[in-house]
């Protein structure tokens, strides 16, 4: 009872310290609530639509103003005119007028005519990946629906009767998307950042605490924070620990659940499913925090420590780059991150429905992490307590100073 006493009071003291520091509760609150917000705002609408074109026709035939026709029918280009040469072309492109450029040779009905291969030139600007991966899609789609009509068309003239029962492809080709059903970049990269928000934003809660503890040790001349509750190291961690999972898990349901409701993203995973998993990173992530609080020295370097690492936790969660191709170094250090398990695990509850049981490999590397970083923090908290002589001083120099 009188642990359990000590770590009500260690919570008490953490949650005070937190509604208390403007900057902390920046970090708790304003980080969590807004920058889903703002990110999914950004990418929205999630696909490129109607990407200006211009077309060099040198061929001036029916193929030809067909082909560009298909092209300014897509959801993704748009036929914005019509160039007479590249120089032309260029032109519009240096201005702005188009990102991609067209160029249908003068030779093209005459190819398709004579069963020949039929090349077609189409430059796109790089300034942008998703940009180009839209007109690579649109692209694919008209070559398919070229050669279905052209494969049929010939049939029809050299087969004669078959032409009645040749409607495409003998194989054809179709795409279901699981998980990100409209391409959409939103859908795409949003619920993994959000889990990336979840922990640094906590992180740099946490190791602002830490910085701002130490400071009011150096200004009150004591060997221990003022405002430190003096309680065993289980219960000092625990307390803690517990005031950070107060606050995250309302957080984690608004980041994960409302926000995806809110901007119609997919979010066909099981609450009951994901918020376990969550729970555990969040733990682990609280941990780490309190591990990593010995090396902030000052209240500001929670920022350098934290923010600093942001961009390369980003690509260690396989985010940006798939992590089977990391070397064995960074897929060590990836393995260390816990956002790293909470993208994977996350990302397939709740995009593909998946469970618990589909994503235990995840789900219990986690929790041995998480038993990982309780460890590190423990050893931590016991190594920077103060010894009886100094606990006596804090109990005496606050009375000096009263009197």
């Amino acid at each position: 009872m009188k642990w359990f006493k000590s770590l009500i009071r260690v919570w008490r003291r953490e949650t005070y310290l937190v509604f208390t520091d403007i900057g902390v509760l920046l970090f708790f609150f304003a980080l969590p609530l807004g920058y889903p917000l703002i990110y999914t705002l950004i990418y929205n609408p999630e696909t490129i639509e109607n990407c200006p074109v211009v077309v060099i026709d040198n061929s001036r035939t029916a193929e030809s103003r067909e082909l560009a026709r298909a092209v300014d029918a897509t959801q993704a280009l748009k036929v914005v005119g019509y160039a007479a040469d590249k120089e032309e072309a260029r032109r519009a492109w240096m201005e702005k007028k188009c990102y991609s450029v067209l160029e249908i040779p003068a030779d093209y009905a005459r190819r398709l005519g004579r069963g020949e291969q039929a090349v077609v030139p189409y430059y796109q600007d790089m300034s942008l990946m998703f940009r180009y991966r839209q007109a690579l899609l649109a692209l694919t789609g008209i070559q398919m629906h070229e050669v279905t009509s052209i494969t049929a068309s010939r049939v029809a003239n050299e087969a004669g009767i078959l032409s009645t029962v040749v409607s495409g492809l003998p194989v054809d080709t179709h795409a279901g998307i699981m998980g990100d059903p409209t391409q959409g970049f939103a859908s795409f990269i949003i619920p993994g950042i959000v889990v990336l928000i979840l922990q640094q934003s906590m992180l740099l809660g946490i190791t602002m605490l830490a910085g701002t503890s130490r400071d009011r040790r150096r200004r009150s001349g004591l060997p221990v924070d003022p405002l430190q509750v003096q309680a065993g190291p289980l219960a000092t961690l625990f307390g803690k620990s517990l005031c950070y999972l107060m606050i995250y898990i309302p957080m984690s349901y608004y980041a994960l659940s409302v926000v995806p409701h809110i901007f119609s993203l997919p979010h066909i995973g099981s609450f009951t499913d994901y918020m376990p998993f969550v729970f555990a990173m969040l733990l682990a992530t609280s941990f780490l925090g309190q591990t990593l609080q010995i090396i902030v020295r000052e209240r500001e370097a929670a920022m350098v420590l934290v923010v600093y690492t942001s961009v390369i936790f980003l690509f260690l969660s396989g985010l940006t780059w798939p992590r089977y191709a990391f070397n064995s170094f960074w897929m060590a250090i990836s393995d260390l991150v816990p956002a790293t398990w909470g993208v994977e695990g996350f990302i397939r509850i709740n995009g593909n429905a998946a469970t618990i049981a589909d994503v235990s490999r995840y789900y219990w590397s986690i929790w041995a992490l998480t038993g990982v970083y309780f460890i590190t923090a423990l050893i931590i908290n016991i190594a920077t307590r103060p010894g009886k002589a100094s606990s006596a001083s804090l109990q005496e120099k606050p009375l000096e100073r009263n009197a």
